[in-house]
């Protein structure tokens, strides 16, 4: 009997993609109110780097490259990621609504701990991928040739 293959869900169409690009939008936003309020030097760095990244993550996925460059276990790198990011976000976002800043700089906070919060979640969806689905598209072969 065929087995029907199963139809591809374009990345940006995925729960796992809009996560991402959400994270995304908020990072970048979180960096531009850093940036208009010409705050410390290392709130920028850090949101622009992680921007840097999070657009990285998206074109990989988007043009499928993960399974093309398959040497590496994409998912661990991901929520890697993402747990290293949320931990940066958080810590940048405390320091900047600690003081008596402008308004744009509380706003950059605020926005980054939302950035946080999504990184806490595109984490959470990888790993819970990864735990019910341990043979998906990461596996060479389906466990049933394995025997």
């Amino acid at each position: 009997m065929q087995t029907l293959k199963q139809k591809h869900r374009p990345f940006c169409f995925s729960v796992k993609g809009q996560v991402k690009m959400l994270r995304l939008a908020l990072t970048v936003t979180s960096m531009a109110f850093f940036i208009i309020a010409q705050a410390p030097e290392p709130y920028i760095v850090i949101t622009g780097f992680e921007v840097a990244v999070i657009f990285f993550f998206i074109i990989l996925y988007m043009l499928r490259l993960d399974r093309l460059i398959d040497c590496l276990f994409w998912p661990l790198l991901d929520i890697i990621n993402s747990m290293v990011t949320a931990i940066f976000m958080i810590i940048i976002s405390v320091l900047a609504l600690i003081p008596e800043t402008t308004t744009f700089i509380v706003l950059g906070g605020v926005f980054g701990l939302l950035a946080a919060v999504c990184c806490i979640a595109d984490g959470a969806l990888i790993y819970r991928k990864l735990l019910f689905n341990p043979s998906g598209p990461y596996q060479k072969k389906p466990i049933h040739d394995k025997i």
